[in-house]
């Protein structure tokens, strides 16, 4: 028996003094970050709120096994948010979706949650109408006119069924249930709001398919509504993609179980803080970033060292070397050399200690 299927459900119930402890770390590192972020810079926190959310994308599309372009991602939602960035690229009708169904869940995270809104979310994520190569039902229920919605893992003849959703027919009251929730006023922390929302609506799994994504997408809305901003400062799909095999447990056991949620709420809880606390590395490197340009801002540079500075600053993907300045720059290999060598001059790179068949050379941070 799913929970869905018990007389009593949505009635869930926990034991709050075994997350009291939890809840109350989550918070405080919540408060704690929120201020040191209204306390950075403009052009700082706008770095930090561009890289978060592409992370998030990122990551949440990752989940289900698609891997999208992270520069077309950053450029999609830097044009979302009025970013003045530059080396934008185009970007592809289905990165746009998502990055329009994720901004409108975080920026506009106070607008009352309705069915067609998370149609349009859902409709965003497919904008030719299909899953791959099998067409599907968008911008409206599902229908389950292929059978009923089920998770299965396995090859054929050693299926595994994990989970079977509600039947077509329950889901627009479910949804009506789940949404007047969401959009009242409740005694339950923001936190733990966000935390059952979540549950709540993968337990219903409401479409045909993208219903893993925007169940993230409305934890980012619930968490901006616990957090009273829409500047997001943390990634919840960064820390579900490097904990997926439990996360895929602990909402099996929960669906599988009775409707006392305490597991999954500690779950979600642990997956918070772990979000919270990675933050921290990319609002140090924010700052490390901020302070190279402020100590080096008087200094002549033309725009591929700017470019390639950036990029180095912003987490090069390996160690940088000439060969590598050149093919990201289109230059030639002597005009990388020069570009790096002027900038040896001048302070701003210096050569690697370990040796290696290319030299490979790295920023000079300031003290």
């Amino acid at each position: 028996m799913y929970i869905h299927e018990r007389y009593d459900w949505p009635n869930f119930s926990w034991d709050s003094d075994s997350i009291s402890v939890p809840l109350g770390e989550v918070r405080r590192l919540q408060g704690a970050l929120l201020a040191r972020m209204q306390r950075l810079g403009f052009p700082e926190r706008q770095e930090s709120q561009l890289k978060t959310m592409t992370l998030e994308i990122l990551k949440s599309t990752e989940i289900e096994g698609e891997i999208l372009d992270a520069e077309q991602v950053r450029s999609s939602l830097a044009r979302r948010l009025g970013l003045a960035v530059s080396g934008l690229v185009s970007s592809d009708r289905n990165v746009d979706g998502v990055v329009d169904m994720l901004f409108d869940a975080t920026q506009n995270y106070l607008q009352t949650l309705s069915a067609e809104r998370f149609f349009n979310w859902q409709a965003a994520l497919f904008p030719g109408g299909k899953s791959g190569m099998f067409k599907i039902v968008t911008g409206a229920w599902r229908d389950d006119f292929n059978g009923p919605m089920q998770v299965v893992s396995g090859g054929m003849g050693r299926e595994r069924v994990h989970f079977q959703a509600p039947e077509a027919s329950r889901i627009p009251l479910e949804m009506k249930r789940l949404m007047d929730w969401i959009n009242s006023e409740t005694h339950i922390d923001p936190v733990l709001k966000a935390a059952i929302a979540h549950l709540w609506f993968i337990t219903i799994h409401p479409f045909d398919d993208g219903n893993g994504r925007i169940a993230r997408a409305l934890t980012d809305m619930m968490l901006a509504r616990a957090d009273g901003s829409a500047l997001r400062f943390y990634s919840m799909s960064v820390q579900i993609r490097a904990e997926r095999n439990r996360y895929y447990q602990v909402l099996e056991s929960t669906q599988k179980g009775d409707l006392e949620i305490s597991e999954w709420l500690l779950w979600f809880l642990n997956c918070l803080r772990g979000a919270l606390l990675s933050t921290e590395i990319i609002l140090n490197r924010i700052l490390q970033k901020a302070s190279f340009w402020d100590a080096h801002r008087s200094v002549p540079l033309n725009e591929r060292q700017h470019l390639m500075l950036n990029k180095v600053l912003d987490g090069f993907d390996g160690h940088l070397t000439a060969a590598k300045w050149a093919k990201i720059t289109k230059s030639s290999p002597d005009t990388a050399l020069r570009d790096i060598q002027d900038l040896i001059r001048k302070g701003m790179l210096q050569k690697m200690e370990a040796g290696g068949r290319s030299t490979a050379y790295e920023v000079v941070l300031p003290l």
